[in-house]
């Protein structure tokens, strides 16, 4: 173990702490964590932190995802990205999303960098089984799909949705839909029957039952694109939301997440019945805020897109039974790039030195809740300037968070433990620790400047997806 002074990065965000036990995941585990665990991952697509009962919502429906969080030890401060292919990039790579050239979820600005090293590769060496069912939106070129980052088994759609398009490489199959998808399954199109989040954890369940009796622990990442939109569901959902006021896409949003409650109650009838579960650490959490502005958002100021609260605060409920406590909330601040520390050290799992993460390992909070935890800075930024325009756009949709503050666009400031809201700005009270914050913010940004690889790439003509699908059935544009 050794202590280090350094800048910390996450997912439009950067730490500055000093960072405790970061070389690289040999050190020991205490007692109750020394077995390797199986990982599950579970991430769903713009559900926010005040989409479920047990946060205080007093309409939706999630019976399933409460029993979780009664279940689990929870980070209640718990941060990541604005939006999608940022989180996802931060949570594969322990590093600020910048680093690896992305940012935004289009425009070629979603690819994830080659030289970025994922979570699931550094399990895969450590002799994990892994798989990804889902939503990936790092690149839908050949070298940027998961079964070139340490994913054996892969069933995803493309892009950032099922039958989104734009020009360039990010586009999924032709004529995709929620229900009945086609989905790419270890290089050949399936075209599957059901609506599709039912569809990935079906197929997630069924490698979990291949696997569970494997000598090797496995990683299964499932990443649904539900809730975000178009907002559809199942007819018998979108009934339990019908006459309490709601308007039609928030019907089918809310809709789409108690489908979502009902397979991760499948997925924990199973993890019991296959007598697992007690070496299986179960993470359920989100990857941006809410979508639909509108509706309840646990008092919290900002949604998707914003860099508020509500924008990057998301649930975080770890589960592993007989090693992690129940009912445990921990209020140290955290976020998505320490998923990759944290796993790895779990599954025995090595990475290189040479550039260093930006997360902080979870598990001294994992075996103590009171365990010192330094503050840090979480720097956010929404990403998504023009093409060309990254430099002059360093205050554009962004925020500065510590465990007290949050300095938004450089001008608001708000006490996050007496205003949680953010409805009073108080920047004129407290002129030291907003120089500091921007002083940090100013490293940061120089910093990052020289990652943005993405920036003036020419995609392809054609989207990858649907070249590869009609490569498979026919079709295309030249017939």
């Amino acid at each position: 173990m050794h202590t280090n002074s350094t800048y910390r990065y996450i997912g439009s965000i950067l730490l500055l702490a000093s960072v405790t036990g970061m070389c690289n995941s040999q050190t020991s585990i205490a007692a109750g964590l020394q077995e390797r665990p199986n990982i599950i991952l579970v991430m769903t697509d713009d559900q926010g932190y005040g989409e479920l009962a047990c946060h205080g919502n007093p309409i939706i429906k999630t019976p399933n995802l409460d029993r979780l969080h009664r279940e689990s030890l929870r980070f209640t401060e718990f941060h990541v990205s604005p939006t999608c292919a940022p989180t996802r990039t931060s949570l594969m790579t322990g590093r600020h999303e910048f680093r690896s050239g992305v940012t935004h979820t289009i425009f070629e600005r979603e690819r994830m960098s080659l030289k970025s090293v994922t979570i699931a590769q550094v399990l895969h060496d450590a002799g994990y089984a892994t798989g990804i069912f889902g939503k990936w939106h790092l690149g839908d070129e050949a070298p940027y799909q998961p079964g070139k980052r340490g994913f054996d088994e892969v069933f995803i759609h493309g892009a950032g949705g099922i039958g989104q398009t734009y020009p360039g490489s990010c586009g999924d199959a032709p004529g995709n839909t929620y229900f009945d998808p086609a989905i790419l399954h270890n290089g050949t199109f399936e075209k599957t029957t059901g609506f599709c989040t039912d569809v990935f954890f079906a197929q997630a369940l069924q490698w979990l039952d291949a696997k569970r009796s494997a000598d090797k622990p496995f990683f299964a990442y499932i990443a649904p694109n539900a809730p975000h939109s178009p907002y559809v569901c199942p007819e018998k959902y979108s009934q339990m939301y019908e006459g309490q006021g709601l308007n039609k896409d928030a019907i089918a949003y809310y809709g789409m997440i108690s489908n979502i409650d009902d397979n991760i109650g499948t997925l924990l009838a199973r993890l019991k019945e296959w007598d697992i579960e007690k070496n299986t650490l179960l993470i359920f959490m989100t990857d941006n805020g809410h979508a639909i502005a509108s509706l309840f958002n646990a008092g919290m100021r900002g949604a998707k897109g914003t860099p508020f609260q509500g924008g990057t605060r998301v649930p975080s409920f770890w589960r592993w039974p007989g090693v992690l406590p129940t009912g445990v909330d921990i209020n140290k601040l955290t976020a998505h790039v320490d998923l990759f520390p944290t796993l790895a050290e779990l599954g025995r799992g090595t990475y290189g030195k040479a550039d260093p993460l930006d997360g902080r390992s979870l598990v001294p909070l994992l075996e103590n809740r009171n365990a010192d935890w330094p503050d840090r800075n979480l720097f956010v930024h929404l990403g998504r300037w023009e093409k060309g325009k990254a430099a002059e756009s360093k205050f554009a949709q962004c925020a500065i968070r510590t465990s007290r503050f949050r300095l938004v666009n450089n001008e608001m400031l708000f006490d996050i433990l007496a205003d949680p809201g953010e409805t009073t700005n108080v920047i004129a009270e407290h002129p030291e620790a907003v120089a500091a914050m921007r002083k940090a913010y100013d490293r940061w940004w120089e910093e990052i400047l020289p990652r943005l690889e993405n920036e003036n790439v020419t995609g392809p003509k054609v989207n990858p997806f649907k070249a590869l699908y009609w490569k498979q059935f026919g079709g295309g544009p030249e017939e």
